[in-house]
């Protein structure tokens, strides 16, 4: 039986992070993977998924280049093309990750992980031991239960669709489910976004929420609020019927749910351990991200703390530093950047102006909407939206949201500036790069 220093059950992010860092310390490490190296972000998620969203933004720029004085002829999408051509790119970083784990020293096991006891893992047929082991499994797409579910695909086999429907309609509210109304109705799809609730995007700034319903909308979206999906059946031609819950219905090529993920437990042997459950169904960890269970440990979606490709990677490394190495930083869950790849994009730091309200007695609420300049010379309705949120007693920068093109690009900065606890004056002293966008964030003088 090989034994371990480490083992780690799950090849994502935070896995590959985790293991590679406790191997540069020393350890003696194993992954256990029975699918594909790089996890959902990789193969069935955010890498995929951007590549998309790039493919489905040429339809504005070929309308947009007329401004500008091209002249271009009846553009058309191969959908077989761009899935080959993403295909390929996932099986080259596929291999990147390999190299990765090969160069650090790590031992690939492939096959189903599952838990035997403390420090015993069975994969595929061959049983290991390890000192510690991390669960780092991710999770898989939700679909609840209804009839006609069998009718519909998830968030996974979206990516591999054999064929682009004319008319599409998606079901859910959050990032994943707004992402792709924008990439098929980029992509020259008629798109219908359903979702159960009043506005998308829960837990996004309200106004930006409502703008991005608005801009959506402009974009030929169709956007079915307080609207559930009670039944699908197939048609003879092949077609999906889809009856909604208010006595409207809706005939299309394709359904796609995307109504959130779970952990992916199934046969991983916890009941063989003491490891525990939160009431969400993640694996309950301590701040050290041990489990109930001594010696086995939990990071990345599976925990549930925050969803993200580099939260999994920032808990991969504070984890591994930690067991193997002087003691790294703790995780800090309050300033985490994040971006919805919708048209135009999302991108937020730090609370809400909802939460913010909640939690200060005074703040002061900058913004600007406007039409960016390189829609100047085209006749899209596009237009930006920018909030910075202050705490007036400090002065201090609270929150940063921004709706308009390369709005994660530019977020990603004053992350970085929040992160270092910058305040509105420190905004006000630093010199835009003009013309940009990203300028108006220090040019904004006067509050709402």
């Amino acid at each position: 039986m090989q034994h371990f220093d480490l083992l780690v059950i799950g090849a994502g992010s935070g896995g590959v992070r985790a293991s590679r860092i406790a191997a540069s310390l020393g350890a003696k490490v194993a992954v256990a993977e029975e699918r594909y190296l790089g996890g959902t972000c990789v193969n069935v998620g955010c890498v995929p998924k951007k590549l998309f969203v790039y493919a489905s933004h040429f339809s504005d720029l070929f309308s947009q280049s007329r401004g500008y004085g091209w002249s271009l002829t009846d553009p058309q999408l191969s959908w077989q093309r761009l899935r080959e051509n993403k295909d390929r790119e996932i099986a080259r970083l596929n291999g990147v990750y390999g190299n990765l784990l090969d160069k650090a020293g790590v031992t690939l096991l492939e096959g189903h992980a599952r838990l035997l006891g403390p420090g015993r893992v069975m994969i595929a047929d061959q049983e290991v031991s390890a000192e510690r082991i991390i669960i780092a499994v991710g999770g898989w797409p939700f679909v609840p239960e209804f009839p006609g579910r069998e009718h519909v695909i998830d968030s996974n086999e979206v990516f591999y669709l054999d064929d682009l429907p004319e008319e599409i309609a998606i079901v859910g509210g959050g990032y994943i489910a707004a992402e792709f109304a924008g990439i098929f109705n980029g992509l020259g799809v008629k798109t219908h976004l359903i979702y159960r609730r009043e506005l998308f995007l829960r837990g996004f700034d309200r106004e930006i929420r409502e703008f991005m319903a608005e801009q959506m909308q402009a974009k030929g979206i169709e956007l079915h609020f307080n609207t559930d999906v009670d039944s699908i059946t197939v048609t003879d031609t092949g077609a999906r019927h889809v009856a909604l819950n208010n006595g409207k219905s809706l005939t299309v090529g394709q359904v796609m749910y995307a109504t959130g993920r779970r952990p992916l437990l199934d046969n991983l042997g916890l009941e063989n351990t003491s490891v525990s459950l939160t009431d969400k169904g993640t694996i309950a960890v301590d701040d050290g991200f041990e489990t109930a269970e001594p010696g086995i440990y939990a990071i990345g979606d599976v925990v549930g703390r925050a969803e993200l490709t580099p939260v999994a990677l920032a808990e991969g490394m504070a984890l591994a530093r930690n067991l193997f190495g002087e003691a790294g930083q703790p995780v800090n869950y309050d300033l985490i950047p994040t971006a919805v790849f919708t048209q135009p994009n999302i991108a937020t730091v730090g609370l809400s102006e909802e939460l913010a309200r909640e939690k200060y007695t005074d703040i002061a609420v900058y913004q600007s909407s406007f039409k960016p300049m390189q829609l100047s010379l085209t006749d899209s309705p596009e237009r930006c939206l920018l909030k910075v949120i202050v705490d007036v007693a400090s002065d201090k920068v609270v929150g940063c949201h921004m709706a308009g093109p390369d709005a994660g690009e530019i977020i990603q900065g004053l992350a970085v500036a929040m992160t270092a606890g910058a305040t509105k004056s420190d905004f006000d002293r630093t010199i835009g790069i003009h013309p940009t966008l990203a300028e108006e964030f220090v040019t904004l003088r006067e509050p709402r």
